[in-house]
Formats: C-alpha cells, structure tokens, sequence
C-alpha cells in the first residue's frame, strides 16, 4: 500500500499512527458532542440519512472486493480497494456528523413522530425494536473502538510492514466489514421513522 520502495518504515508508521491517535480523538469527540450541540443553518440536511447509508453500503462493497484481491494475491486491487472504502468510510463520518449537528435523533418505533416512543409505539413494534437497538449498539460501539484499529492497520500496509499489516488486519477487517454492513440494515429499519 505504500510508496514504491518496499523497505519498512517505521519512522513514517510512527508519524501516521500518532496522527490516527489524533483522528481518532477528534471523530470521538464529534461524534459524543453531536447529540448534545445542535446547529442552526439555511440548509436542510434532513436528505443525509440515505446518502451516508448509501456510503456505508458502498465500503461494504469495496472491502469483500479487498478481501476478494488480496486473496487472490491482486495487490493493487486491493489497495485500490481499500483506499475506496476508506475514502466512502470518511464521507460517511462527515455526512453522519453533519446530519446529527443539525437534526434532530429519531427513535425506532416513533410512528407519531414526536421525539418518544410511547408504551403503544412499542408495543405496536415488537421485539423489532429490541433487534433494532442490539443492531444499533453493536453498530455505534464496534464503530467507536475499530476507527483507531482501522488506520493502524492501513499505517503497517502503507509503511511495507505487511506481516504486522497481516496479524492486525485479520481481526480489524471483520469488524470493519460488521460496521459497514450495519450501518444501512440500521437505516432501513429506522426509514419509516423519518419524516
């Protein structure tokens, strides 16, 4: 994955993972203040939700190519497809972050759309609400604790340490691919809860 010269560096690795320490804070930290900080502006973005689960959908497309080109030894593929799905990856945090700073959250079962869901919403939904909120957790928890592990992973690639990329990525990819796919199951069960 990473420059011509295939000698490691690991003074380079050193600089970039400090930087994903640094990333991964900050996305934290955004993500954490979004629920609380909400931001007025002269545009919607009420239209987001389908385009960052779209984006979403799209990684997940990428890594099984990825998964697909490394084990069918197509390196260039590979990286090329892991670029993809870091690149779809990122304009999903930036579409998710901005829909949460200038919307309001809405609630699976809140078929009256006024921000609860009522015992009678519940009810009315079932035991999908429960299937929805053990998606959801899984979702937003593996999310939180992957990002750091999934730029770590890429710095052994890019840096041309690819046994220490190999040892990590075995363990960072699935989590990765359990976060992508998700994330729009997650959007089209919440779907008939936008307004």
């Amino acid at each position: 994955m990473g420059n011509n010269n295939l000698q490691p560096n690991k003074a380079l690795e050193k600089k970039l993972n400090i930087l994903s320490v640094v990333i991964s804070i900050v996305v934290l930290a955004l993500v954490g203040m979004m629920r609380r900080i909400k931001i007025e502006t002269a545009i919607d973005f009420s239209f987001l939700p389908p385009f960052h689960s779209s984006l979403n959908a799209l990684a997940a497309v990428a890594l099984i190519a990825a998964l697909y080109f490394i084990k069918n030894k197509n390196m260039k593929a590979h990286r090329n497809s892991i670029y993809l799905a870091m690149a779809l990856s990122a304009m999903f945090l930036l579409s998710y972050v901005v829909y949460h700073f200038t919307n309001e959250a809405v609630m699976f079962g809140d078929a009256d759309f006024n921000g609860e869901v009522s015992p009678a919403e519940k009810a009315a939904v079932g035991g999908k609400r429960t299937i929805y909120l053990i998606l959801l957790a899984t979702h937003v928890i593996l999310a939180a604790v992957i990002l750091p592990f999934i730029l770590l992973t890429f710095n052994r690639a890019f840096t041309n340490q690819f046994d220490r990329h190999k040892k990590i990525a075995r363990y960072v990819y699935p989590l990765w691919l359990y976060v992508a796919i998700t994330g729009p199951i997650c959007y089209l069960m919440l779907r008939p809860y936008y307004q």
